[in-house]
């Protein structure tokens, strides 16, 4: 290995060690309110729909700018645009601690939301430093950083109860949960000084010198917006799952909220660092395989979940009641079937990305942009959903309805557009599911004895 070479392998690695653990606070403060919702609920006086919408505006505001973003990390280097980032969410979640009423604080979070779109700028920052063979495990470690979402559940209670009444250093740092912002404030800038120092001061730019046009044309495809529906499920879905199970735990079981947050952790967990296990069984079996095995899995865990609890009562012949096949779903085994649920999200979140590079290699910041984009605004819309649908039915087992429902269509339309694709190409294929290059790029996920190589032969952008 030549001095040249040595030194793209260190940069390369220095890239995505150092916006690997850049993403992870940015994650941790795109979703603090999952945690702090609870403590700010009490403090306002808030309703769960009230409370929803502060989830929700920053989830939105995490999702709009993934397009620009991941254009932007193109153009004019991920580095710098990963800085920006770090410094500018520094500001609301600062302003997030000094919140006194509750629209006050519904401007914050959906300012302090913008975190959320690190994640594009990100993927484009890595995907540009890392080869094309080495691509799907360099993105799974780098998305591995959602796990964020599990640091507040794990710090936030014990940073509120552990900062004294009078705050810390000389009151810089509030009581309560006011207190969470002000630290994350503090680390972003911190984590920005390092990004900036810690990088490579050169950086890959493939988007630069294209007009913008350029670059959004690939969204044209409908392969694009069929792979944001299935981001919607394993990444928008998770999203409003992390900052929903805190207070499920805490209405429905009774938990205490530090217990909430560490059960909760038990579907981060999987859900964040199983995403290069999804990326090495996409490179080993196949996506679409694996995109199955995801959607199958979470069907059968939601569909047991969404069931409400109740018996079936026996009338004897005089009349008597008889209860029999009572169904409760105990805390043990909802926390077991949320466990699963994140298991697939986990490894489905790498499946879903792993086609990006290779079906639009120099336009990963726009198509991962968009897919992560409308993937994220499940995370907006999903929890206001879970509220109303709990507000209507009664039944808070109606939030998995509407995780099932969604799953549902995902895999339809994946399997539709299998088989079609399928037929189109011999009727004689519709059992098969890998690598056919002689249709599109999608249908070569679908004949196992093709050599994938012709399949990058052909125009990222083909038509589906």
């Amino acid at each position: 290995m030549g001095p040249d070479l040595e030194a793209t392998e260190r940069g390369r690695g220095r890239v995505l060690t150092v916006s690997t653990i850049g993403f992870t606070l940015m994650f941790a403060v795109w979703l603090m309110f999952g945690v702090l919702g609870i403590k700010i609920r009490d403090e306002f006086g808030l309703t769960d729909v009230q409370l929803s919408w502060i989830t929700a505006v920053a989830v939105l505001n995490g999702s709009v700018w993934r397009l620009p973003a991941g254009i932007a990390a193109d153009r004019w280097g991920g580095r710098k645009v990963f800085v920006a980032m770090l410094v500018f969410t520094a500001i609301p979640a600062y302003l997030v601690s000094t919140a006194t009423s509750y629209g006050v604080l519904l401007v914050y979070a959906f300012l302090v939301g913008f975190a959320g779109n690190a994640f594009s700028a990100g993927i484009a920052w890595v995907s540009a430093w890392w080869p094309q063979g080495r691509k799907g495990m360099a993105l799974g470690v780098f998305g591995a950083g959602n796990v964020g979402a599990s640091v507040t559940k794990f710090i936030g209670p014990a940073m509120i109860t552990a900062v004294p009444a009078g705050g810390l250093l000389f009151g810089i740092i509030p009581s309560g949960w006011r207190s969470v912002p002000v630290v994350y404030a503090i680390l972003l800038i911190v984590m920005a000084a390092a990004t900036w120092f810690g990088t490579p001061r050169h950086d890959h730019t493939p988007g630069k010198g294209r007009s913008v046009k350029e670059l959004l044309a690939p969204l044209k495809h409908a392969r694009a917006w069929r792979f944001s529906l299935y981001y919607a499920v394993v990444f928008g879905a998770y999203v409003a799952l992390a900052a929903w199970l805190p207070k499920y735990y805490v209405d429905v079981y009774g938990v205490p909220l530090s217990k909430a947050a560490l059960l909760t952790a038990l579907f981060i967990f999987p859900a964040s660092l199983l995403r290069p296990v999804g990326g090495w069984l996409s490179d080993t079996l196949g996506a679409r395989r694996v995109m199955y095995a995801t959607f199958g899995a979470m069907l059968l865990a939601s569909g047991v979940l969404m069931m409400p609890y109740g018996h079936i009562v026996v009338l004897d012949g005089e009349g008597a009641a008889n209860e029999v096949l009572p169904w409760h779903v105990g805390v043990v085994l909802f926390t077991v079937l949320v466990f699963v649920i994140g298991c697939a999200m986990g490894i489905g979140k790498a499946a879903v990305y792993k086609h990006i590079p290779e079906y639009f290699p120099h336009d990963v910041g726009a198509v991962g942009g968009l897919v992560g984009s409308l993937g994220a605004l499940g995370g907006f819309f999903l929890p206001p959903l879970f509220a109303y649908t709990t507000s209507w039915t009664g039944l808070p087992q109606s939030t998995f309805f509407v995780l099932f429902a969604l799953t549902l269509v995902a895999a339809i339309w994946m399997h539709v557009t299998v088989v079609n694709l399928l037929h189109t190409a011999s009727p004689a294929l519709t059992h098969k599911f890998e690598h056919d290059q002689h249709i599109t790029t999608d249908v070569a996920e679908a004949v196992p004895d093709v050599p994938r190589a012709t399949a990058s032969t052909r125009p990222a952008g083909a038509t589906q």
